[in-house]
């Protein structure tokens, strides 16, 4: 037990997270931001992150580009569906 202050630590547990959790960075494919977190993702894929080459996992929404979390409304279109909607009811009126 590590006692910090007066807050008391319990030491981890061994042998509890599996044998592949090690960090990885996730990059957020709609506007770039990359986070380092630890993970059991499998990926061949690598990046540069803060000097170090780690093993990435690429996602198309994260939550600093999700509308909820940043509070502005825009269209994340990764394979030309809003154009595709566009050309086929763009020219409809209610």
């Amino acid at each position: 037990m590590l006692i910090l202050g007066a807050i008391k630590l319990k030491e981890m547990k061994k042998d509890l997270h599996p044998e592949n959790y090690r960090p990885v960075v996730f990059k957020d494919m709609s506007n770039g931001d990359m986070f380092l977190t630890r993970s059991t993702c499998k990926t061949t894929d690598t990046v540069e992150f803060n000097g170090e080459t780690y093993p990435v996992v690429k996602i198309e929404i994260s939550s600093s580009s999700h509308p909820f979390y940043t509070g502005k409304s825009k269209l994340v279109d990764t394979a030309g569906r809003v154009d595709r909607f566009q050309q086929r009811y763009g020219n409809i009126k209610k």
